[in-house]
């Protein structure tokens, strides 16, 4: 039995994932800012499903992190699912800050309280959910593909810096395409359902993949997307 917990597990991939471990046995602590949508998802494996309500931006987000931990009486594997963006077509500060606050600064703090206390246990799992859109700048919401860059290019140095510790401390970047959840906004096309989603994210950190696309074929994308030269990148977008 695993002891998980998703930061970010309202809705979507995260609520999936959190049903998905608790039907399998696992024990998972599930976060988020809507307390009654945790409640309904302890209800359906009180067994298998303890709650922390707080948000991932909140000065005391580390505190509830090492209390979910206590709720659990351990730590195997810390998915960091929280993420927020928003298409404009003007250069908005209010709603880039919002985007770099939960996904860059939570994320950090999170991913630190992950990274000490598996390096210091000598084993552990950090996963993160970013995105295909990580792999180049996007004009709806460059703070968005921004923030997701940052996640993925820093777990690849925490996947480096993990190999030299020589202990059995895992990395995964999970970057989705278009998965049905209120995240997904504008043209869509590859629309995974957030099951589906949670399936192959399961399956790929049960074999300590240190990157999944999902669905698994927007691997494809995210090659096009390094590619694909400036010149008509830009003019496309």
């Amino acid at each position: 039995m695993k002891k998980i917990i998703i930061i970010g597990a309202t809705s979507g991939i995260g609520r999936e994932l959190a049903r998905r471990y608790a039907e399998r046995g696992d024990l998972v602590g599930v976060t988020g800012r809507r307390n009654d949508l945790l409640y309904t998802l302890r209800l359906e494996f009180p067994n298998h499903i303890v709650t922390e309500c707080f948000d991932a931006t909140a000065p005391d987000a580390t505190t509830h992190l090492e209390s979910l931990v206590k709720k659990l009486g351990g730590l195997d594997l810390l998915i960091y699912n929280a993420g927020w963006g928003e298409l404009t077509e003007t250069l908005d500060y209010t709603i880039d800050k919002d985007t770099v606050d939960i996904n860059v600064n939570a994320f950090l703090e999170a991913i630190h309280f992950g990274w000490r206390y598996f390096s210091t246990q000598g084993h552990g799992h950090l996963a993160t959910t970013s995105s295909v859109a990580a792999n180049r700048g996007n004009r709806h919401s460059p703070a968005y593909s921004a923030s997701k860059a940052f996640q993925s290019t820093y777990f690849e140095g925490l996947r480096i810096k993990a190999r030299h510790l020589n202990i059995p401390l895992y990395v995964t970047d999970i970057q989705p395409g278009f998965v049905d959840t209120d995240m997904a906004k504008g043209p869509r096309f590859w629309v995974s359902s957030p099951q589906k989603a949670a399936r192959q994210i399961a399956r790929a950190l049960d074999h300590h993949r240190w990157r999944v696309y999902v669905t698994r074929r927007w691997w494809l994308i995210a090659k096009i997307f390094k590619w694909i030269p400036d010149w008509i990148y830009h003019r496309l977008g």
